[in-house]
């Protein structure tokens, strides 16, 4: 059963859910290994991670399902604001928060993400050097080839009008004025940050109760900043790539570079799948599969507790 526990990242009350492991298949002398989990771009914790988490931890893996501060139940302002920088933060203090929890393996902490947070795990993993273990699954790896992706699908019509509304929301933010939101998810042709066709009707499908589909602007204007593919080769430990080789928002030969990049740790698997065909159905259960197999050998107990 999932827990409600709050830590704080940069002084700000985030929320989370620690889902105890159901088993101590995986236990070792200091504790069970725990999954860090959080959502892709503009999501929440109530979006269609649950069945993840549920699944680690009935395989013997705690699991820490967070919102970043301005989504969900987390506290902070501006609400809706996706700055890749400050998620990072967050994944960082949600890890020490996971570290702290009881009968919980400080150095068997494994990240995980998707979508945004997908390339989120890969500098956070590349900076704490403890993390045992990345999963990333349909990961935003290349912010640059995103948004050229976003031109080809779109227009580049389309996306000079989302910059035009990303500069209009940060002359608000400069003059101290309230934020000025457009859409995470739209039909095509419409300004949002995602409007490739049949993606409106698939995140709403699997929106919580807690999801907004509006962000601050001023995020169109930094997504081609976001680049956590230049963090790869200094990740040095095992990391699980699951592409969507359909995938119409996160560009698949981002990811099967960054995978490249991070040399023999890493594991690329490719389904014939688009971005939100992940988190419900059949190829749901196919990726947490494949999760399962990859964090059982790798979070492994080298001495498992004597019982």
């Amino acid at each position: 059963m999932a827990r409600e526990l709050t830590f704080l990242s940069h002084g700000v009350e985030c929320t989370a859910w620690h889902l105890p492991a159901d088993a101590d298949v995986l236990a070792g002398a200091a504790g069970r290994p725990c999954v860090v989990m959080a959502h892709g771009f503009g999501g929440t914790r109530d979006t269609g991670l649950m069945a993840y988490a549920e699944g680690f931890a009935d395989a013997g893996i705690d699991a820490l399902v967070f919102d970043y501060r301005g989504f969900g139940d987390s506290a902070g302002t501006p609400r809706q604001d996706v700055s890749f920088r400050r998620q990072r933060q967050d994944y960082h203090a949600a890890v020490d928060a996971a570290r702290r929890l009881p009968g919980v393996d400080p150095d068997r902490i494994a990240l995980w993400g998707t979508s945004y947070s997908g390339g989120h795990v890969i500098a956070v993993g590349a900076q704490d050097r403890r993390i045992a273990a990345v999963v990333s699954m349909t990961p935003a790896t290349d912010g640059l080839a995103a948004s050229v992706q976003i031109a080809r699908y779109g227009g580049a019509g389309q996306l000079l009008r989302t910059v035009g509304h990303g500069l209009r929301d940060l002359t608000r933010q400069l003059t101290r004025r309230q934020p000025h939101h457009i859409p995470v998810v739209a039909q095509p042709g419409r300004v949002s940050i995602i409007s490739t066709s049949g993606a409106e009707d698939a995140y709403t499908s699997i929106a919580g109760p807690t999801w907004r589909n509006e962000v601050c602007a001023r995020t169109s204007l930094e997504v081609a900043l976001n680049r956590p593919v230049t963090y790869a080769r200094r990740l040095g430990r095992p990391f699980l790539v699951q592409v969507g080789a359909h995938d119409r928002v996160a560009p698949p030969a981002a990811a099967r570079r960054a995978a490249e990049k991070a040399g023999a740790l890493a594991e690329l698997h490719e389904y014939p799948v688009d971005h939100f065909d992940v988190y419900d159905g059949p190829w749901q259960r196919r990726m947490l599969d494949d999760q399962l197999m990859f964090l059982t050998r790798v979070l492994a107990p080298r001495t498992a507790v004597k019982r």
